[in-house]
């Protein structure tokens, strides 16, 4: 019988969105066929700690409460950077990097990957960090084309410095009410929506407290729709899905709290419209450079149906309730298929990089040593 592929899981971490990667690795590794895989779990602590569980067979009960249980009440097996050494060595065959937002998303655990020659499930160090920082990201949806509202970064320096002078700039700019989002941060943690002067300031606060760099974007009155985007060099989209949020807007409370916003897959649009949507994603998909996988997402204007990139999720909620697998699943591909393309794109993209040369090698002339005629 052949040998196992052994999965690196690697959640938690120390962004903000550390809950919401510990569910997203419990669902995974639950849907996993342990007929073709084993898992090697790797928890990063709130601190940045690392410890690492038991190597998982099977689903076993007993396994996994210390697995989703973040290893609490038992000893870890390993610490820090000798946990990360175990897949360094070559215990792993490829990792599956189940982390959302700083220090997980953003191409730092990637970067480690790539030094460590491991193939990994998802986008590559720049398309990780320009799908983290939405303002990087919305110049290179700008530099490729795609529609976008209008938006302006603040940095924490300049706000600092001369706070009223920003305010009345995106007063004038784009008046209220308006949103302020940290430029690098997901799940629309630290997010707000500004409706005068000092709502506008104590937004701004809150969003600085989580990044050096802010976003401000015009308020558009839309429907809010998105898209799955698969696969490598040829990269496929899903059908288009509607979020109908529970709160004013798609906040963290309506994401993960609350339970009442609603998921419509698909969205009940114009066939042209959704076809665009799904074009548009996959060039986004492309702008960044994406490998793997991504969730793509758009507004809708009421007024006149048009399409706007909002922005893209290099690795989005992967719960059996997220919108990206039901995406996915409702375009024909159910949650354990998807779970196997993603290692099998890991492998395939790992492979591609290994074919590249990393250094300069003078060709050989026949006949002679090489040396000047």
């Amino acid at each position: 019988m052949a040998r196992k592929i052994r999965i690196a899981v690697v959640y938690g971490g120390k962004s903000g969105e550390h809950e919401v990667s510990v569910v997203t690795a419990k669902s995974v590794v639950g849907a996993l066929d342990f007929d073709k895989y084993e898992v090697l779990p790797f928890y990063i602590a709130k601190t940045g700690e690392w410890r690492r569980g038991p190597t998982l067979s099977a689903p076993a009960p007993s396994e996994a409460w210390l697995l989703f249980g973040e290893l609490g009440g038992c000893p870890p097996t390993a610490r820090g950077a000798e946990a990360a050494a175990a897949i360094f060595s070559g215990e792993a065959d490829v990792a599956f990097p189940l982390l959302h937002g700083t220090f997980g998303e953003d191409g730092t655990v990637q970067g480690m990957f790539e030094m460590a020659g491991v193939p990994y499930v998802g986008s590559g160090v720049l398309a990780s960090a320009a799908g983290m920082d939405k303002a990087v990201m919305k110049q290179l949806f700008a530099q490729n084309g795609l529609p976008q509202c209008r938006h302006a970064a603040v940095t924490a320096v300049r706000w600092e410095r001369e706070p009223d002078a920003v305010v009345r700039e995106l007063e004038a700019e784009f008046g209220y009410p308006c949103f302020v989002k940290p430029a690098n941060l997901g799940s629309s943690v630290g997010i707000s929506k500004a409706k005068n002067a000092a709502q506008l300031r104590e937004a701004l606060q809150l969003a600085f407290s989580y990044d050096r760099k802010v976003v401000v974007e015009e308020f558009v009155d839309a429907r809010e729709v998105e898209v799955g985007v698969l696969g490598n060099d040829e990269p496929a989209a899903s059908v288009v899905g509607e979020i109908i949020p529970s709160n004013e807007f798609y906040d963290y409370e309506a994401k993960y709290v609350d339970g009442r916003s609603k998921l419509v897959i698909p969205a009940e649009l114009p066939e042209a419209t959704a076809e665009q949507i799904r074009e548009l994603a996959v060039r986004a998909f492309r702008a960044v450079d994406g490998a793997g996988l991504a969730r793509v997402d758009f507004f809708v204007r009421r007024s006149d149906g048009a399409v706007f990139v909002n922005e893209i999720n290099t690795m989005p909620g992967f719960t059996p309730h997220s919108m990206y697998p039901l995406l996915w699943k409702a375009t024909g591909k159910p949650y354990r298929e998807l779970l196997d393309d993603l290692i099998r794109l890991a492998f395939e993209r790992h492979e591609a990089r290994g074919r590249l040369r990393y250094s300069f090698e003078p060709p050989v002339r026949a006949g002679g040593d090489g040396g000047a005629a």
